[in-house]
């Protein structure tokens, strides 16, 4: 089976109130085989309801084991997810959007190295194409049809969680509003997901800071001493008298 940084993993457009609704289920306290339960009937309603056909048990399941990044996460992210949750408790949840896309960037890494190439090209230019991403993708990736395919499941689903619109140019993305995150403990989590989305879990805090992956946030300044405070998982070093290297023990 391919591990976390291999697999791509977002097989099917991931709508907001998905992720929503797992973790008020979560929060509420509900066994596993009811939050399943609970998904398999909301995703099928959802699809019914906006008028297409019924989605099958097995595209369902692929849905949701998606979603189980929060309520089953791989074992070496269960730790993550418990203080990613810890957070979600004491946060209104109009205020989430930034702790699914730590929990979505850490369970699946082709998540947010889409996000890091969607990023990049808007740096550069007020309008994207889901080629042009495609394209950065495969040169990661390789050339493979799946890229193409879940990346395109994958921005749809920047869609629909309000980060990215479709522009009145056919066939071209434009930026919504960011979301300013005032939690430091919040931006801390952040950061640690964008090192668990590295093979290698290594980084300089200015650049994980400066991640076009982030694009969808301003996130506050914290230092690297914050960081080994509030993420266990993360260890510092002083690179020299300006860099600090953050590392997943």
């Amino acid at each position: 089976m391919a591990n976390r940084f291999e697999k791509l993993g977002i097989k099917q457009t991931i709508q907001k109130v998905w992720m929503y609704r797992v973790l008020h289920l979560l929060i509420s306290g509900i066994s596993e085989k009811d939050i399943r339960k609970d998904l398999l009937a909301m995703i099928s309603a959802t699809e019914k309801k906006d008028g297409r056909a019924q989605r099958s048990g097995n595209t369902c399941q692929m849905v949701i084991s998606v979603l189980a990044a929060w309520f089953k996460p791989q074992e070496n992210l269960l730790d993550f997810r418990n203080r990613a949750l810890d957070i979600a408790r004491k946060t209104p949840c109009s205020d989430w959007l930034p702790l699914h896309w730590a929990i979505i960037s850490a369970a699946y890494p082709f998540w947010f190295n889409t996000a890091v190439q969607a990023g990049r090209l808007f740096k550069l230019q007020g309008k994207v194409t889901p080629k042009q991403i495609i394209d950065r993708l495969k040169e990661q990736y390789g050339d493979r049809e799946s890229v193409a395919r879940y990346a395109r499941y994958t921005t749809r689903s920047f869609v629909a969680w309000g980060v990215l619109t479709d522009s009145a140019s056919r066939g071209c993305y434009e930026l919504c509003p960011t979301q300013t995150v005032d939690s430091t403990v919040l931006s801390a989590l952040l950061l640690e997901a964008a090192l668990l989305a590295r093979p290698e879990g290594r980084s300089s805090l200015a650049n994980l800071i400066s991640s076009p992956g982030f694009f969808p946030f301003n996130l506050p300044v914290i230092t690297g001493d914050f960081m080994a405070q509030v993420s266990p998982a993360v260890s510092t070093s002083r690179y020299n008298v300006d860099e600090e290297i953050l590392q997943i023990k």
